[in-house]
């Protein structure tokens, strides 16, 4: 996800996109510790996606 695309995003968009994130990387950290996980590369993008979203809600004012 590019911070460009996510500027193109009303803020509560972006909300939503955050909150499907932050289920993400839940999922992923219960499927790491059960060791059912096999794309370990996905955790660390799913934080960086997390923090352009984040940087992004910044710039546009929203609460972060």
């Amino acid at each position: 996800m590019k911070a460009s695309e996510l500027r193109a995003k009303q803020v509560e968009e972006l909300k939503s996109t955050l909150m499907d994130l932050h289920r993400e990387a839940f999922s992923l950290r219960m499927q790491k510790a059960t060791g059912q996980l096999s794309h370990f590369h996905r955790i660390r993008a799913v934080r960086r996606d997390i923090a352009r979203v984040n940087m992004v809600l910044a710039e546009k004012g929203g609460k972060v």
